[in-house]
């Protein structure tokens, strides 16, 4: 069972866009700044770039928070369209606000609510969620932090809210019609094909709620 989820509109008057995310005791605030003139030094000029900053509840920023930097960098870089304005950085600052279980898919779908608000062009939207794999083997979704401790497994997914598979390699077809793809898959100890279905899960793209506009 899904925890009660909430997402408030633009929290932050300076920021060009911001969501507030909660899912259960476990918020996160977005915030969305440019695009502004330039890149990196490495990213490729000819495109957008997406730069990502995790700033913890408490305490210094440490190897996790750094992977889900990366993470959340490739996964905002793969729904945004970043031929639209070339040689610019759109910046994404997360703050923990609460933490109480499935933190990376909270800090995703706070992400993506934020880009929204702030009129950066996309593909499609995202929905994150977080699932984990009892000892009996039982599957459960959006897990607190009191579930993660009993966990033998789990897995963080990112689907598109598009018809189309986001997979290079070309989607089967079922029915006639293109099977959904995975846009990020983050897992750790062993989890079976079964479980990382979508329709196992019951949790489609479409599932994404409505934002506040």
């Amino acid at each position: 069972q899904l925890r009660a989820y909430s997402c408030t509109r633009n929290p932050l008057e300076r920021a060009h866009g911001s969501a507030r995310w909660a899912q259960g005791d476990t918020v996160v605030l977005a915030a969305v700044y440019g695009p502004r003139p330039g890149t990196r030094k490495g990213e490729n000029p000819e495109k957008a770039s997406v730069e990502v900053v995790w700033k913890p509840k408490t305490g210094q920023i440490g190897r996790q928070e750094k992977e889900y930097e990366m993470t959340l960098k490739r996964t905002l870089q793969s729904i945004c369209l970043l031929t639209v304005h070339p040689n610019t950085t759109t910046s994404v600052i997360l703050q923990v606000m609460g933490d109480d279980g499935s933190l990376l898919p909270c800090a995703i779908n706070a992400s993506c609510a934020a880009l929204v608000f702030a009129g950066v062009p996309m593909k499609h939207l995202a929905v994150a969620i977080g699932c984990g794999v009892l000892a009996d083997g039982a599957v459960i979704l959006d897990t607190s932090k009191a579930e993660e401790q009993q966990l033998k497994s789990f897995a963080h997914l990112v689907f598109p809210n598009s018809s189309k598979s986001v997979d290079v390699k070309e989607s089967q077809q079922k029915d006639g019609q293109p099977e959904r793809g995975l846009i990020t898959s983050i897992t750790h100890g062993v989890m079976s094909g079964t479980v990382l279905s979508g329709s196992c899960l019951g949790f489609g793209c479409s599932s994404w709620p409505s934002l506040p506009l």
